[in-house]
């Protein structure tokens, strides 16, 4: 399967709400650790920079899929005909023969989660083995993978973020994107433009936490 990064701001809005519950102060200032997460996110002294990438790569993929897989319940062709996350900026898949498709949002996260979980057990791109190289363009798949682990937070806040209240999960989430977005910053991982629809979302974030 092949990513892309195309969106469109058509489409279909699972947050009927007015006002963003997600941006409202007593949601945002939950977290469920108060550590210092530029002291999580910093490369330590004396590490490689690639091993560092990868490493976090795999553990954020871990807790991400486990968060999501918590709400799978939700999250079906009808009540998410289509992949969207704030401001209902649409996510489209690209197949294997170039074609773009606008798919549901489970079978939109199937398809990054399978791409990811392909991509971090490839010993050629994600190399375990003491002494192996990373690959030319690591740091481009990196940042692919970290996309597809935004733009599923994303729609959690978007589309099922009334679930995750009812859950008590907020504390996670809060902290769980918090820690992605800081991580992503500190290591030039996004571009301007994926961040932009969540900044409001980020700065709320900031301003409570």
């Amino acid at each position: 399967r092949i990513f892309t990064s195309l969106y469109s701001w058509s489409g279909i809005n699972n947050n009927n709400q007015e006002e963003c519950p997600y941006l409202q102060r007593q949601n945002a200032c939950q977290r469920i650790t108060d550590a210092n997460m530029f002291a999580l996110i910093s490369l330590p002294p004396g590490m490689d920079k690639a091993e560092w990438l990868a490493s976090n790569t795999v553990a954020f993929f871990k807790h991400i899929n486990l968060f999501s897989s918590a709400l799978s319940e939700f999250c079906t062709p009808s009540t998410c005909p289509t992949a969207c996350g704030p401001g209902n900026m649409v996510y489209f898949w690209t197949d294997d023969h170039g074609r773009k498709l606008k798919c549901s949002a489970p079978l939109y996260f199937d398809y990054a989660m399978s791409y990811i979980q392909e991509l971090l057990t490839d010993e050629d791109v994600f190399p375990t083995k003491a002494g192996a190289t990373f690959p030319t363009g690591f740091i481009f798949l990196v940042q692919k993978v970290f996309l597809l682990l935004l733009r599923t937070l994303a729609h959690i806040y978007w589309s099922h973020y009334s679930e995750v209240l009812a859950l008590d999960l907020h504390p996670h989430l809060n902290t769980l994107f918090s820690h992605l977005t800081l991580f992503c910053q500190q290591h030039s991982l996004l571009e301007p433009e994926d961040m932009k629809p969540l900044q409001d979302l980020i700065t709320a974030l900031e301003r409570h936490g």
